[in-house]
Formats: C-alpha cells, structure tokens, sequence
C-alpha cells in the first residue's frame, strides 16, 4: 500500500498540534467491571469543533499551496467534517465553501456559520450534495476536500491513536466507529507503525454494515437504508480508505441499535460526558462481544460530542 508512511504522521502531527486539542484518555471502572476488560477512551469529544475531524481537516489545509490557499477549499458534508474544515480553513486565514443538505440539523448549520464557513444548501441526496461542491469548484477555484476519502484527512485522523499509544503503548485493541473509513483508516496505520501487536476492530452499525460486508467481499459495497441513529456512520467507504482497512484492520464488529442506545447511556450517565451515538458503537461493539476483549488493554475512540439535545434517545 505504501501510500502513508509512518514519517508522514509524525510530520503531520507535530504540523497540526498548534490548531488542535490533545485530547484526554479517560477509564471508568464500572465500565471495566461491565466489560471484564480494561479500557481507556481517547476523547475526541473534547476536540476543537467536537469531534476527531479537526485533525485530518486541519491536516489538509496546512498541505495546500498558497494559490490553492487564495482560492480556498470546498467540501460537502452534514455535520462534523462541516464544521471541522471551517474552522480549519478559518484558523489558516482561508475561505470553506461548505455543501449542506438541506435537512442538515441546524445546530450543526449554526456552528458552520459560527466558524467562518459560506454554507450552500441542496437537496439532501449524495449526487446533489457532489454537484453542488463540483459547480463551486469551477466557478471558484477552490480546492475540493473530501471529509474521509483523502490521504491528508487519513493520515490526521491517525493522529488521535497515535497520542493514544504514546501515552499506553502496549494496547492490545484500539476500537474505533466506522463510515467513511478515514478514522478507521488512520487509526489501523498508526497502530501498525506505533502499536505493538495492537489489533484495530472497527464497530459498525447493523443498519449500515457496508464496511462488514465489503472486508468480506473485496470490494465497496453500499446500503440498502441507512436507518440509524448513528447519523454520522451513514457514509460509505472510498477507494482511499478501503484498501488500506483491507491491510490493517482486523475486523468489525456489528451492533444493534438498542446497543448503540445503551452504551451511550451508559458512558454519559457513568462518565458524565457528552457523546453522539457514532462515538458509542465502539463501546457497544466491545460490550457486545466480552469474551474476545476479557482481561485485554482496550483503547477506544470517543470519536464526537456534536449532539442534537433536542433528539435524544433516552
């Protein structure tokens, strides 16, 4: 694959740390005692605009030239990598034409605004959301940046299970939702060049298992529905980030959505933090499959806090 090397993430790394938060490593011994393994959450929940996605973001945008600077970047998104690329664009004195659909919750349509981003709304469909970004990007020049299928976003997002095997190298597991696929992505190549024998396990949704069903074919498949309140898992893979899961990512694990609900549950009523449901199918995969993680080091991948309040499960 070679396409990311380990000297990639370290320079990318050390490139981004001044824009974003290194984020904390919590445990709850309840949880532990649940889950007969020992776990330790690496939470980008408490990242710079919410979530993981201001790291490859970030990434990105320090990667352009400064005519691809002048014209600024586009991208096409509904909520966190909406966010992430604004803000990212914005710390680096650049314009981000951001794609919305229009169904888009408005909490994530405000905190667009909020960091700077020009939101152009379409119908809520990926053919419409890709045309949109396609006409900006003639009309104005501006470089298009997809939120998980780039290597630039790939390899900051790997960044957050860097810092996590810094601080426990000797980690047998990292779990880490999956979408689009550059989480996962990232987070397989850094447990790879950093890990030592460290397994990465993707947790995916019943309703959207398109990652499980595409590492057991070989090839990208896509959903049927999308019918999960892990909103931010509704995304396929990319030609990017699927054949580095093919090298590197051990398995994923599927879970419910009574799962996803209660393992949310779970961590806000016993870590006292706010998580989207995206970032409980990890804790839910681990929960729904004891046996493979007893007495293991677990690392888990907090992925997001961007909730709607006004929607809660519980």
């Amino acid at each position: 694959m070679g396409s990311i090397q380990k000297e990639a993430l370290i320079r990318c790394h050390k490139e981004i740390l001044p824009y974003i938060h290194r984020t904390p490593i919590l445990t709850s011994k309840t949880i532990n005692r649940m889950s007969k393994s020992d776990i330790h959450f690496k939470c980008e929940n408490f990242q710079k605009g919410g979530a993981y996605k201001m790291r490859g973001a970030t990434n990105a945008v320090l990667q352009l030239t400064d005519v691809q600077k002048e014209r600024g970047v586009v991208t096409h998104s509904s909520g966190n990598f909406a966010q992430a690329l604004s803000l990212a664009a914005k710390n680096i004195g650049i314009d981000a034409f951001i794609v919305m659909p229009s169904t888009a919750p408005q909490v994530k349509k405000d905190a667009v605004a909020e960091y700077g981003g020009t939101i152009i709304e379409c119908e809520p469909t990926l053919s419409a959301r890709e045309a949109a970004a396609q006409k900006i990007e003639r009309e104005t020049g501006a470089t298009f940046i997809h939120p998980s299928n780039d290597l630039n976003v790939i390899t900051g997002q790997g960044t957050a299970a860097m810092e996590l095997l810094e601080a426990l190298p000797d980690l047998n597991f990292i779990i880490a939702p999956v979408g689009g696929g550059g989480l996962i992505a990232g987070t397989s190549l850094a447990a790879h060049y950093f890990g030592n024998a460290c397994k990465v396990i993707g947790g995916e949704p019943f309703e959207v298992d398109d990652a499980y069903r595409s590492l057991k074919s070989g090839r990208i498949e896509s959903n049927e529905t999308t019918d999960t309140i892990a909103d931010g898992l509704k995304t396929q893979l990319g030609d990017k980030s699927f054949p580095i899961m093919q090298q590197y990512v051990d398995r994923i694990i599927r879970v419910t959505e009574d799962e996803i609900v209660n393992a949310m549950r779970l961590i806000w009523e016993r870590m006292k933090i706010v998580v989207e449901p995206s970032s409980a199918v990890a804790l839910a995969a681990v929960l729904s499959d004891k046996d493979r993680f007893a007495g293991k080091k677990v690392g888990i991948i907090i992925s997001g806090g961007n909730v709607d309040l006004k929607r809660l499960p519980f």
